[in-house]
């Protein structure tokens, strides 16, 4: 009798296993089904859910017309970050969406709460709704200011070759675009902005309007400085522009010494709460075994 209940019970613990591991198979196979979703039909299931909708709310309730500043805060951070087509009404409907999301997230919260009758679940969904609301603003401005870094950082050297090259006898136009060289133009936004001037005057457009763009693209003060400089010296050429150059390159190589300390910090900074969380954990490991024998 013995023998036949654990026979069943190991049938059903087997039947138990083999159930999950269909279950996650199938969970698995529908994933992979909406991986390879087209993005269109991503970007429509966001707008059906959370864009239309919410942008209609935000409408009608008027927050766009309350939210002026931030909106055209915002906007100018997504400007600088997306492409140059990008329109006030694309930002609006990135509001709408960090709305819907932390919305969605508060209901999500709400009816747990209900079903499981903890009220925590509710404050929780309340705290969590307000940060997925409020996150891609604080994550464009970090992204902008990354993209500020990333451009002071890499135009010491950037100006450095110039001046080599125009000292070597290149024209300024020729030794922009040898300053491009053996570089992905897509994996740096100064590299980015830098292919376009070149583009730019290869197709026919002035000089100074082409870097006047460059300037307003970058939207980085050390660059206004760099293009400044560049068109009051560039005709001149020779000695006179690699010395204007040379004066610029000292400040600018300063300031990137400058963001690399703040980096070290910065990194040093993240590093302390998992050490304070391990000297933690290494106490209780420690105090654990002397308590139990007190006790």
């Amino acid at each position: 009798m013995a023998a036949a209940i654990a026979a069943v019970g190991l049938s059903a613990i087997w039947i138990y296993f083999v159930g999950r591991a269909a279950l996650y198979a199938i969970w698995l196979r529908l994933a992979g089904r909406k991986r390879r979703a087209s993005l269109a039909e991503q970007q429509q299931l966001k707008q059906l859910c959370l864009i239309h909708p919410f942008m209609l709310l935000l409408e009608r309730l008027r927050l766009f017309d309350s939210l002026q500043l931030p909106i055209s805060s915002y906007h100018m951070k997504l400007l600088l970050l997306m492409e140059s087509d990008w329109t006030i009404e694309r930002t609006k409907a990135e509001m709408a969406a960090a709305f819907g999301t932390g919305y969605a997230a508060l209901t999500v919260c709400a009816w747990l709460s209900l079903i499981g009758q903890e009220p925590v679940l509710l404050a929780m969904g309340a705290v969590f709704g307000i940060v997925l609301t409020i996150r891609p603003f604080v994550e464009a401005g970090r992204r902008v200011e990354r993209r500020k870094q990333q451009m002071i950082t890499e135009l010491p050297d950037m100006l450095s070759k110039l001046m080599l090259l125009v000292g070597a006898g290149e024209t300024v136009q020729q030794a922009l675009a040898r300053c491009l060289e053996g570089k992905e133009l897509r994996e740096h936004p100064l590299y980015k902005e830098w292919g376009d001037v070149v583009s730019a005057l290869r197709n026919g457009q002035t000089f100074s309007s082409a870097i006047e763009k460059f300037n307003r693209r970058c939207a980085v003060q050390e660059v206004s400085i760099f293009t400044t400089v560049l068109l009051l010296n560039y005709r001149r050429g020779g000695e006179h522009f690699v010395l204007a150059l040379r004066e610029l390159s000292y400040t600018l190589w300063e300031k990137r010494k400058a963001i690399a300390r703040s980096r070290g910090e910065e990194a040093s900074s993240k590093l302390v709460f998992p050490l304070v969380g391990i000297l933690l954990v290494l106490m209780i490991l420690v105090a654990a075994p002397a308590v139990l024998l007190m006790s």
